[in-house]
């Protein structure tokens, strides 16, 4: 049904841009999109900047994904920490991460560091947050019985708290994966001298929205590899949790 819906929806916009219900210099024909895209991977030209978009993302996560790991298990520790912390990160999670883009552009420049720096900013906050849920909510049933069979600390961490918390940290992680491929996405495109975000902007500048709208396929592309990894993961995560506490 999911790729009915898609079919059609190209379809229509094939017929839409060919017969001039739409514009094609805003929605070209889906068959230049597919000119394009393929010119574009026949050259190889885009695959140096898949290459910058996905560097910035794997280091903004890896920093944010320890950032927000470590600081989202120390504070489950204490229940002070958690009444403190937790609804001061999510209030900062609230404040638009954008607003801060200008000033990382002064301190990191126009290049990759600028964006890493916005995504794992961004990313950093539901991961903190899905940790710290994720370790309180760790039945203490589980626990006293753990401490009482003679368990020591990091048993009690690995066969414990980890499979109990395991479900909700790999929601924030596969929720801060995202938030930060968008907000490198949207650094590129707001100032930027390579990636993604950088060639969909200078497609759209040089009136070229076939080659636009391909390198916006690509990126959707991406998306959704890496939306079917981290499936894979929580899914291979879930099963060895499971295994690991039978």
């Amino acid at each position: 049904m999911q790729i009915v819906c898609v079919a059609a929806v190209l379809v229509a916009w094939q017929i839409g841009s060919t017969t001039g219900w739409l514009n094609p210099l805003i929605l070209p024909p889906v068959s230049a999109v597919a000119a394009a895209l393929g010119t574009l991977l026949q050259t190889g030209t885009v695959w140096a900047d898949v290459a910058v978009t996905l560097f910035e993302l794997i280091v903004a996560f890896a920093l944010a994904a320890a950032a927000g790991l470590l600081a989202g298990f120390l504070i489950s520790r204490s229940t002070l920490a958690v009444r403190v912390f937790d609804p001061l990160i999510a209030g900062l999670y609230a404040v638009p991460t954008i607003l801060l883009f200008p000033l990382y552009l002064l301190f990191f420049g126009i290049g990759s560091p600028s964006k890493i720096a916005l995504g794992a900013t961004l990313a950093f906050f539901p991961i903190a947050l899905s940790t710290i849920a994720g370790f309180t909510q760790v039945s203490r049933i589980y626990i006293a019985a753990a401490r009482s069979m003679g368990a020591s600390p990091l048993q009690l961490f690995r066969y414990v708290l980890v499979p109990d918390a395991f479900p909700v940290v790999i929601a924030g992680l596969r929720m801060g994966l995202v938030l930060g491929f968008l907000a490198i996405l949207g650094g590129e495109t707001l100032t930027s001298n390579a990636g993604l975000g950088h060639q969909i902007v200078t497609m759209a500048e040089s009136l070229e929205p076939a080659k636009m709208f391909a390198y916006i396929t690509v990126a959707f592309a991406l998306a959704i590899a890496l939306n079917v990894l981290t499936s894979w993961v929580e899914t291979r995560g879930q099963t060895h949790g499971r295994e690991q506490t039978a």
